[in-house]
């Protein structure tokens, strides 16, 4: 079972959502704006994958965030900036086995159904 961690609102996470059913892959969305996660889930994501590549820098909420805020995130800090601002994670992160996946382009579709 693939958990799919998005927005409903973001046109890769419904994307990723289409391409999930149509190849027939079990899978379920978490809404991170509407349910929320945990800055521990989000740091062992960030473990996984590094922080770096899991913060969405190109967003409107990245770029409304205070200069001093922006400077000062660090890989100590932003779990929980992130969890706290759920659109500052990449979307989609996929869960997949306990692999972690994130993003939806040729190459993370790949690894999903290798998964």
């Amino acid at each position: 079972m693939i958990i799919v961690y998005g927005l409903k609102n973001c046109d890769t996470c419904r994307k990723a959502l289409k391409w999930l059913a149509a190849e027939g892959m079990e899978h379920t969305f978490h809404d991170l704006r509407k349910v929320g996660v945990e800055a521990a889930t989000v740091a062992d994501w960030s473990k996984a994958v590094g922080w770096e590549v899991l913060l969405n820098k190109r967003g409107t909420t990245w770029r409304g965030l205070e200069d001093a805020v922006k400077n000062e995130t660090n890989e100590s800090n932003v779990s929980a900036l992130m969890a706290q601002h759920p659109a500052l994670i990449k979307r989609p992160v996929f869960d997949a086995g306990g692999r972690i996946i994130v993003g939806f382009k040729d190459e993370q579709r790949q690894e999903l159904v290798r998964a």
